[in-house]
């Protein structure tokens, strides 16, 4: 083969990476990372303090107008394992690594929220860090105001704070109740009373051993 015949182009995705390029030019350095899936979708990664300001600039001057969700992501491993475990058996071996996903981080709670252009027919995943000592961003309602009940919800269920919004009451657990159910290391007693009924709850198939035991006799 000859040594000066042309190497094959890797493809890319022009529309996505541009969206990328422009959200850096008005974000600067508080576009932390990216991530753009070819032919697929697109993440970005923001700085908490340009949270709102990154809603702000995909709605206004790059024309994502329409507002699919808001929510948080708790990617500590749960200190309780996993549902499935059998409950008889030793407790396996598990990688407590707390590993962010597309666009990375830095901290164990992140938001996530999508956006889509209706005219583009083209979303962005956006995302940012959220800090323990002070979970709290700046709310997205003034932008978007779909996301209110949804940052109501993300508040209730991870504690996570959004200022400027107007009305963070909790949206389906009593007003007194103690914990963010959603939270990896809050304790599901429901699970520590009665294991995962899929591991617990099994039933000889028909023609099994038992079966074939009881015709014999």
């Amino acid at each position: 083969m000859s040594s000066d015949a042309p190497v094959a182009e890797i493809p890319g995705d022009t529309r996505r990476d541009r969206i990328v390029d422009d959200l850096r030019g008005h974000l600067g350095a508080s576009l932390v990372d990216s991530l753009v899936k070819p032919g697929d979708d697109v993440w970005v990664r923001v700085e908490a303090s340009a949270w709102r300001r990154a809603g702000e600039i995909l709605r206004h001057e790059m024309g994502f107008d329409y507002f699919c969700f808001l929510s948080a992501i708790d990617w500590l491993p749960s200190p309780y394992g996993k549902g499935e475990d059998d409950p008889t058996e030793p407790p396996p071996e598990r990688d407590d690594t707390i590993r962010q996903g597309y666009a990375g981080g830095q901290t164990r709670l992140q938001l996530l929220a999508r956006v889509v252009s209706s005219t583009d027919h083209i979303g962005v995943n956006v995302k940012c860090d959220v800090a323990d000592a002070d979970p709290s961003v700046e709310s997205w309602i003034p932008v978007y105001a779909g996301a209110n009940w949804h940052e109501r919800e993300t508040h209730e269920m991870f504690g996570i704070g959004f200022t400027g919004h107007p009305d963070l009451r909790n949206m389906y657990l009593p007003t007194e109740f103690e914990g963010h159910p959603l939270r990896k290391d809050f304790p599901l007693l429901a699970r520590m009373v009665k294991p995962w009924p899929g591991i617990v709850d099994v039933e000889p198939l028909p023609g099994g051993g038992d079966d074939e035991e009881g015709e014999g006799e």
